[in-house]
């Protein structure tokens, strides 16, 4: 009897000592994902690879990119807010972890689930219209749509940042645009190629092609702060007077509520060094994406900031799911 207890005791203090063990393995003992809520391919996808590279080399440890595409981004975002919190899990964001809790009817996760940690970069948004159309820039285009019944204007979906653009041009500029739901931005493309629609906003890697290779679009202005470095000829909205028309699509990591700040802190570092490599940065420069990196300090800001900026226009435009 006295045996087995003796036995007892060692086989406690063995899985004990294992547990205490595999609890102090230095962080990332393992793969790291990077979840993409959506499709692979597009501007959200391409930034989160480089961030991925790049942070693999600097934290020496296997970084994976999972799309997880579906409802908006909130397929892939809803994995990760039920995820652990220990440093494996992250959410490759976008504008709707933001906005989608402000429109969608319920979500299954709430806004604090998920906790800023590094932004990325963005692909800024430029306003196109047909190439054989009237307007020589997005003042003409505004003033003309506010005639008759004015422009049908493609987007992505309800809360999409092409549906932003077409609101604020509304809410703050006295526009009148009917904003159309595609169901990507490819097929809001097509429909302005095929004439079904005035104008579109859309991200940077998707318009250029249309712009610099086959001159299909013409572009009106870009809607970032800065102008394009792949195309600084087009100057930006704000340049040309609507000082409020600033927005992107935009790529940054989110983690789990809970996930310890020493953790998030290193991959934000990461990620802001993988921003800042000459060679990661020219690529993406060169499709028409602008790294950005910065702190997670810096991220948190640029998040509240939106929340608040974005939530005004949703009440504004009464953008909430019916």
């Amino acid at each position: 009897m006295k045996n087995r207890f003796a036995l007892g005791l060692l086989a406690s203090a063995a899985c004990l000592a294992a547990s205490t063990a595999n609890a102090q393995d230095p962080w990332p003992a393992k793969t790291v994902r990077f979840v993409v809520p959506f499709a692979a391919g597009g501007a959200n996808d391409l930034m989160a690879r480089a961030a991925a590279e790049g942070a693999s080399k600097a934290l020496g440890q296997t970084v994976l990119v999972e799309n997880r595409p579906g409802a908006g981004g909130t397929v892939g975002a809803d994995l990760v807010a039920r995820s652990a919190p220990d440093g494996y899990t992250f959410l490759i964001s976008a504008a709707g972890v933001i906005s989608n809790s402000m429109i969608k009817k319920s979500m299954p996760f709430k806004d604090d689930a998920l906790v800023p940690v590094a932004m990325i970069g963005l692909a800024p948004s430029v306003i196109v219209v047909p190439k054989n159309a009237p307007y020589k820039e997005l003042r003409d285009f505004v003033e003309a749509s506010k005639k008759g019944t004015g422009f049908n204007f493609a987007t992505a979906g309800t809360g999409s940042t092409p549906h932003f653009v077409a609101e604020i041009l509304n809410v703050k500029y006295g526009a009148k645009l009917q904003p159309v739901p595609y169901k990507s931005g490819s097929e809001s493309t097509t429909a302005v190629l095929g004439g079904q629609v005035e104008g579109t906003s859309e991200a940077s890697i998707i318009a250029l092609p249309h712009i610099l290779h086959d001159g299909k679009f013409k572009p009106l202005a870009t809607t970032w702060t800065q102008r394009i470095s792949a195309y600084p000829q087009l100057s930006t909205a704000v340049e040309q007077g609507f000082a409020d028309l600033q927005i992107a699509h935009w790529a940054g990591v989110h983690a789990p509520k809970g996930t310890p700040d020493a953790i998030l802190d290193t991959v934000a570092a990461a990620v802001d060094k993988a921003m800042k490599d000459p060679t990661a940065a020219a690529k993406l420069k060169q499709v028409g994406i602008e790294p950005i990196g910065g702190t997670r300090a810096d991220f948190i800001k640029f998040v509240d900031a939106e929340r608040r900026r974005l939530g005004e226009i949703v009440k504004a435009a009464k953008m909430q799911e019916r």
